[in-house]
């Protein structure tokens, strides 16, 4: 068994406005693992700036996993425990050579193109009419659930965004989710929880700066919003630590990236916990390439899930991989009559 790595850059089709400032482009890394019948590619999605293996010695660190992979997808798990987007780059290689198809990784009705995974609608940053032009695109299209950030621009033109939707739309037609980044102060949060939460919003994703465990553990107590914890989850890596962060904390909701919070085995050791602290959660993408969002869509499935995940298609980029994921009426459906036979030639 041999394997290799391959940095690639991913182009954004218009600047994409994040929590990190405002990207034109992002790298991300695929590993390769060969045998002498089959290959498996997985993508190690590293995020600049968020990621906690965001390291000199990344590049470094994926060289000797490659050297290294003979040893297995075990012996990585104890390894690999710091490095999440390796991690998760590594398991969907390991996965995807087991099952010796392109794309595969969890087998399901999913994959079968049986059924369908609920997404809510991502509304990018941007000014005032940008995100409106978008609300009116995503409900057009069909999804019941959308997603908008706040903390960006003005205060009051994001109500204004609010009230546009609760205006057109109750809350038993349209979800509204929110995510402020860690944008609010200790001194306005539960002022501006208060305001928002007149339009009836789902949840609001890490309203203040992550480290702050004992405020937001009063916040959680207090909302007139169930929150998701999104960022605070990253670099926690073991079990004893993540159990500490709810037990304290006791979230109504949290958020999971496989390639920041320790891959798929992360993840589903993070819904365990949740699950005997009775929080909700759902599964999130992260500016993936199509491989790497692809084997979150199949994992996510298996999951068995019960509300909208936070997944796309990954039409952001200009040199994405065509992929057998498509959307249609707010719901991720899998193309079963999809191939790419290129995928190896257009990664290296």
């Amino acid at each position: 068994m041999r394997a290799n790595f391959y940095k690639y850059q991913l182009n954004f089709k218009q600047p994409a406005g994040t929590s990190r400032g405002v990207l034109h482009s992002k790298d991300t890394y695929f590993i390769v693992i060969e045998d002498d019948e089959r290959m498996g590619i997985g993508e190690c999605n590293l995020f600049k700036g968020l990621s906690s293996d965001d390291v000199p010695e990344y590049e470094s660190k994926l060289q000797w996993v490659c050297e290294h992979i003979a040893l297995g997808l075990n012996f990585f798990y104890t390894e690999l425990v710091t490095y999440p987007s390796i991690l998760f780059g590594v398991e969907q290689a390991f996965l995807n050579l087991q099952h010796g198809l392109d794309f595969m990784y969890f087998p399901s009705e999913f994959t079968e193109g049986k059924t369908s995974i609920p997404i809510n609608g991502l509304v990018w940053m941007g000014d005032y009419d940008f995100m409106k032009q978008q609300i009116v695109q995503k409900i057009e299209s069909g999804y019941n659930t959308i997603k908008l950030k706040v903390g960006a621009i003005d205060f009051e033109k994001e109500i204004d965004l609010l009230r546009f939707i609760r205006k057109n739309f109750s809350k038993d037609t349209i979800t509204i989710r929110l995510d402020a980044n860690g944008a609010f102060t200790e001194k306005e949060v539960m002022t501006k929880l208060q305001t928002l939460a007149k339009y009836d919003i789902h949840s609001i994703e890490q309203p203040v700066k992550t480290g702050q465990w004992q405020l937001m553990q009063t916040l959680c107590k207090q909302t007139p919003i169930p929150i998701a914890l999104d960022e605070e989850l990253i670099g926690i890596h073991h079990f004893k630590d993540k159990t500490a962060l709810l037990s304290q904390i006791q979230p109504q909701f949290i958020i999971l990236k496989p390639a920041l919070h320790g891959g798929f085995k992360g993840c589903e050791e993070w819904i365990s916990i949740a699950k005997n602290h009775k929080i909700g959660w759902w599964i999130t993408s992260a500016l993936e390439s199509n491989l790497g969002l692809n084997a979150i869509a199949q994992f996510t499935y298996q999951l068995g899930i019960s509300v909208p995940q936070g997944l796309g298609t990954g039409g952001l980029y200009t040199n994405n991989f065509e992929s057998p994921l498509f959307i249609e009426k707010g719901n991720l459906l899998f193309n079963t009559s999809f191939t790419n036979t290129s995928l190896y030639q257009q990664i290296q």
